[in-house]
């Protein structure tokens, strides 16, 4: 049995995004579920768009989300003398031709015929006439003048597209430079493709490549066009539907897993699961179970994953994460073990690895209030408790919620108020915010010290604000 050999082709003309990522990780599910070859070739055949920029970009994204590669990368534009091998092939055959047709009569040619309300297509002037190389000499494919090319795709089932709509196709350009057309083709047979999967705004390239397979006389690999990706407004996914980039997410804090969790299940199916690891996918991703259907990008969907997969992670390995993104908020934590506990307190109510680094800083800083928590929390009645807690606190042994909880239910009862009261005054003095994780964990990590100096500070304001008017 033949090898499977997959290959994702991206264009280093831009960074990464979502449907191109889509595209790498099936054909990566479909090499590695078939014990097959996953090929990265950089198609950087547009030498004036294409940067190294972008190229480093893509590679970095395929790692991050961990869709490694067997072969390559290999570069298009390393690769002409090879293009150029196959064309004089073709030509040496018949089957292509040198077209001497300028641009501005190409460009006349294409008006005349819209204007006639003819499909704007090459009328073959120079198909027959034998030319020669010039300076500004094009190669052409001879393609076929009727009949129809079919293909059977994996997803869509039988495509077929009649002949007399398919262009006589400049498959080498007058600089010496082959056509993307004439490229992917003999990189897809020298490299030994089996299976060419990619999204479905291909399937129109597909019959011209279908030609010059037929014309070099090699065996044309398997096609399965998965649908696009839309906007909620289902319109094609752009920037205004949000970050479309891979390494975008990356810096807003979502976690790989995620993203491949949710990217898979745009388009695929396996019965009504929505959560998937990479194992999952490995053992339950199939080509039959790919849509035909277009998937609708649904932001709440994806951040809901996050979500989970934050909370299934090894608190080691989001320490790491976050202390990478307080970086960016100039906090430097070092302390891998009070990191990790930091993480455990926040993973149950964190979305993003962004929105745990905010709502971490607390543990690292003294945070302001904020002024809708301190004034519904911080009110002059809660001086005398905060007082009583604050004289109590240095001796205790250790602020567990054995010993602390006990504690605020004995002040509750001593001022009579509710503990919950309490809790949110101790949680807006210690935090700075009325939302954070229990107030018990808080206090925990924060230590005595601390702990101790915020609610001063927390009396000290009160005192403070008790001089105001109407305080």
């Amino acid at each position: 049995m033949t090898q499977v050999v997959t290959r994702f082709p991206p264009s280093p003309t831009g960074y990464l995004h979502i449907g191109g990522a889509r595209t790498a990780l099936f054909n990566w599910l479909f090499a590695r579920q078939q014990g097959g070859i996953f090929i990265l070739r950089i198609e950087d055949t547009d030498t004036e768009r294409s940067k190294e920029e972008y190229t480093q970009s893509i590679m970095e994204s395929l790692k991050w989300l961990g869709l490694d590669w067997d072969q390559g990368p290999y570069f298009q534009s390393r690769r002409m003398d090879i293009y150029r091998e196959h064309v004089q092939k073709l030509l040496d055959e018949g089957k292509a031709y040198y077209c001497h047709c300028s641009p501005e009569e190409l460009e006349a040619k294409r008006q005349a015929a819209m204007a006639q309300g003819k499909k704007p297509m090459y009328d073959r002037t120079c198909r027959d006439l034998g030319l020669s190389k010039t300076a500004r000499s094009v190669v052409r494919l001879k393609a076929p003048l009727d009949g129809q090319t079919l293909f059977s795709d994996l997803i869509k089932g039988v495509i077929s597209f009649d002949n007399k709509e398919l262009d006589d196709l400049v498959i080498l350009r007058s600089d010496g430079t082959a056509t993307y057309h004439l490229a992917v083709v003999v990189d897809d047979v020298t490299m030994g493709v089996t299976h060419i999967i990619r999204g479905d705004d291909h399937v129109n390239n597909t019959p011209r490549q279908l030609l010059i397979f037929q014309a070099l006389g090699y065996t044309a690999p398997q096609f399965a066009h998965v649908p696009m990706i839309l906007g909620s407004d289902k319109a094609r996914l752009s920037k205004r539907h949000g970050a479309t980039s891979v390494l975008a997410y990356q810096q807003m804090g979502y976690l790989p897993e995620a993203l491949l969790n949710y990217l898979t299940r745009l388009g695929w199916s396996f019965g009504d699961e929505e959560v998937f690891s990479s194992e999952d996918l490995l053992t339950k991703f199939s080509l039959e179970n790919v849509g035909k259907s277009a998937g609708v990008f649904n932001p709440e969907k994806l951040l809901w994953l996050n979500s989970h997969w934050i909370r299934e992670s090894d608190p080691d390995r989001l320490a790491l994460l976050l202390s990478e993104f307080l970086q960016k908020h100039e906090v430097k934590a070092e302390d891998k073990e009070y990191l990790k506990e930091v993480v455990k307190t926040l993973q149950p109510r964190s979305k993003t690895m962004v929105e745990m680094a905010e709502g971490s800083l607390f543990y690292f800083k003294d945070m302001p209030y904020e002024p809708k928590a301190a004034q519904k929390f911080l009110k002059p009645v809660l001086s005398p408790v905060l007082k009583d807690f604050l004289s109590r606190l240095p001796h205790m042994d250790q602020l567990s919620e054995e010993i602390m909880a006990p504690l605020l239910a004995s002040l509750a009862e001593h001022h009579q108020l509710k503990v919950g009261d309490i809790a949110q005054a101790l949680r807006v003095a210690l935090t700075g915010k009325s939302v954070s994780p229990g107030i018990f964990d808080v206090l925990r990590l924060l230590g005595k010290d601390r702990a101790h100096k915020r609610i001063e500070a927390a009396l000290r304001w009160l005192n403070e604000r008790a001089a105001e008017p109407g305080f």
